[in-house]
């Protein structure tokens, strides 16, 4: 239930500073200081001789400034309400796509500790990753079998299938090598570069164009686009997978697991139906077995 606590927050900030360009000037003028109010209603032409004989005129200099610096910091604060930040837009991005399709991806279900987490944690400190923040979403549904959706730069987001799980009767180390998988490509934003929309309005104040409200349905369309149909690209699987080999070879009992787990899963999709969408996401286990074996070294 975290994610859904974490979504309404982010949601109802984002859209609690979308004032229409239009509205800005009224909404920035209610916004003013008592001192710059008290600026604006006294005529200081008319008393400036008054001022002046009474020696007041090197402190007014001194308001002006103050009040002048109060006016610019408050204008930079108003447009900030505008910025459409790039870490939180993907954080609130993934988690809105996690709600809407609860449904389908169920992974709200009543389920055990099954210890994976501990065990991803423990495979990214043997492989030199410390502090890695991430969430774990346990799907009771084959509609997706592993993945990992963009976040923050501070954390990592993974679903994985558990009915897949039990289907392979994979082990945590198994589990563990796909979410590095998963994990190596978002290091490499390979989910982003593959949304197939507008994607330069993010990061950017959007005071004089208005709220995007079209290219974020466009970019939340395209997450199901990426998840359920294109996934990743032939040259995005073999740098991944060269990426496996390079980091695993260290361990020579971890690459071979991560090859073994490569025949489990490439013999498995073949024959079961219920999975053939599988190489069309992640295409494919044989030709990752073929790149990680010596004789067979190009793409």
């Amino acid at each position: 239930m975290k994610v859904i606590t974490c979504l309404f927050i982010f949601t109802f900030s984002l859209f609690a500073h979308c004032i229409e360009p239009t509205n800005l000037s009224k909404s920035l003028e209610s916004e003013k200081t008592f001192e710059e109010k008290e600026q604006d209603l006294i005529n200081y032409n008319s008393i400036k001789d008054a001022i002046k004989s009474d020696g007041l005129e090197k402190q007014q200099t001194i308001k002006k400034k103050v009040i002048s610096k109060i006016s610019k910091e408050r204008l930079a604060i108003a447009k900030e309400k505008f910025d459409l930040p790039d870490d939180e837009f993907w954080s609130f991005m993934t988690e809105l796509w996690l709600v809407k399709n609860a449904q389908a991806l169920s992974w709200d279900y009543p389920k055990p500790d099954l210890g994976i987490a501990r065990a991803f944690k423990g495979l990214l400190e043997k492989l030199g990753y410390y502090n890695i923040n991430f969430k774990i979403l346990i799907l009771n549904s084959p509609s997706v079998v592993h993945f990992g959706l963009p976040s923050s730069k501070s954390e990592y987001i993974f679903i994985l299938s558990h009915p897949f799980m039990r289907s392979l009767d994979l082990t945590k180390v198994d589990i563990s090598l796909l979410m590095l998988e998963d994990f190596f490509r978002l290091q490499d934003k390979y989910f982003i570069e593959n949304i197939n929309a507008d994607k330069s309005f993010v990061g950017v104040n959007f005071q004089a164009s208005g709220f995007p409200k079209e290219k974020i349905e466009k970019i939340f369309n395209e997450y199901t686009n990426v998840v359920y149909k294109k996934g990743f690209n032939f040259q995005q699987q073999y740098d991944i997978t060269k990426k496996m080999d390079l980091v695993l070879k260290a361990d020579p009992m971890l690459w071979a697991t991560y090859f073994k787990l490569l025949k489990k899963i490439d013999g498995y999709v073949k024959s079961d139906l219920l999975y053939k969408d599988y190489l069309k996401i992640y295409p494919s286990p044989e030709l990752q077995l073929k790149w990680l074996s010596p004789k067979e070294n190009t793409l």
